[in-house]
């Protein structure tokens, strides 16, 4: 009996879990490309990704815990 095909190897897009976080990253699993606001396109391999949402990100568009340093007004 042969197994159903990997959607991701038949060249289907695959569905990916978002975790919101309203105090922190958007949480995606990965891997995952990110085209960003200039047109770049920034690719990860991680199980897991942070997307940084409060562009306070050095590595942005990742999440590098920034946002917990200031407080958002």
């Amino acid at each position: 009996m042969q197994s159903a095909p990997d959607p991701r190897r038949a060249g289907h897009p695959s569905v990916r879990r978002v975790l919101i976080d309203p105090r922190g990253p958007v949480l995606v699993e990965g891997p995952v490309e990110v085209v960003t606001p200039d047109g770049t396109t920034v690719r990860s391999d991680r199980f897991m990704v942070a997307l940084c949402t409060c562009r306070r990100s050095r590595t942005y568009p990742w999440c590098d815990t920034s946002h917990r340093r200031k407080e958002r007004r």
